[in-house]
């Protein structure tokens, strides 16, 4: 292990992130779905302080609600600290503090990237020289979104969505975030997926054997072309959600009409991604969805991932 840095205090910016396309296979023995996902990281970010402490403490603070949000080693911020000093033979603690902006169980990764921030802030105030790919295993561990908190701009999941390749990416894409008070269950909604699958109506797609992510999202990703990823973007967890929360029909109804070109539930939702052709087109819908009562924001991808901010 390497001598700690001079400093007592570290800050680390990780970001939210949006699945422009996911597919879900069956459920494994073990109950956990294959899945194949593009991910991009998005300009709504997590904060995270670090400073020296005898134990590992957390105190979490943000512009979202933040009921829900353990403050003991259920916080997966406090398990990635442990899990770096067991790694590294480290004795000492660390308080952590997290202010959010990333709803909560949202489906943006908000948790994954407080892990990935933990993961950089105790590296760089320990000094333990982790190298990025055993960043990436201790990211794995924590959960299938943190390393690719910890990795940003866009990349392809696969495997439980850990399993991770770098995607070429141009451009900026412009998305309007219509954020929910109240998050949802990640197993809730997988459960409903598994049950809305096995009502085998003609009009429900088969479960795909082998998800994969499709050609035209990557090509549409590698060009910067924003029309065309709206036309291959696709979330198979969507019926799932919205027969979990019908009243975001009504939601993602209004956004099409005001000209976005494309709605996608993020994630396990219930967070609701549009795609719109640039950044003026971004604000006009932002203030439109806005004046309708929602909570709307503008934000843009794809950005680096979770990386130490000078103090």
């Amino acid at each position: 292990m390497s001598e700690a840095l001079v400093t007592e205090r570290v800050h680390v910016r990780a970001p939210g992130k949006v699945n422009v396309f996911f597919q879900v296979g069956a459920p494994g023995a073990d109950g956990y779905h294959e899945v194949a996902s593009a991910y991009q990281a998005v300009s709504l970010y997590e904060d995270l302080w670090a400073t020296p402490d005898d134990d590992v403490t957390i105190e979490v603070t943000g512009s979202v609600g933040l009921a829900g949000v353990p403050l003991d080693d259920r916080n997966l911020a406090v398990r990635a600290a442990r899990l770096l000093a067991a790694e590294a033979g480290y004795a000492g603690g660390v308080h952590l503090h997290v202010h959010k902006t990333v709803p909560v169980a949202g489906g943006m990764g908000g948790g994954s990237a407080d892990a990935a921030a933990a993961l950089v802030a105790c590296d760089a105030l320990w000094g333990t020289g982790l190298s990025t790919g055993e960043l990436l295993r201790l990211g794995s561990e924590l959960g299938a979104d943190v390393p690719f908190a910890l990795m940003g701009g866009t990349a392809v999941g696969t495997g439980r969505g850990d399993q991770l390749s770098p995607a070429l990416a141009r451009g900026r894409f412009d998305w309007v975030l219509v954020v929910s008070e109240e998050g949802m269950s990640t197993p809730a909604v997988y459960a409903e997926l598994d049950e809305y699958r096995a009502g085998a109506a003609p009009h429900i797609p088969p479960t795909p054997v082998r998800p994969t992510v499709q050609p035209a999202v990557l090509q549409a990703i590698r060009q910067g072309d924003a029309r065309m990823l709206a036309a291959a973007s696709d979330n198979d967890l969507t019926p799932a959600v919205l027969r979990l929360r019908p009243a975001l029909d009504d939601l993602i109804d209004l956004g099409l009409r005001e000209e976005a070109m494309t709605a996608l539930v993020s994630g396990s939702g219930p967070t609701v991604a549009f795609l719109t052709d640039g950044e003026q087109s971004a604000l006009e819908l932002q203030v439109a969805l806005s004046a309708a009562g929602y909570e709307a924001l503008h934000v843009h991808g794809p950005v680096p991932g979770a990386r130490v901010l000078p103090e």
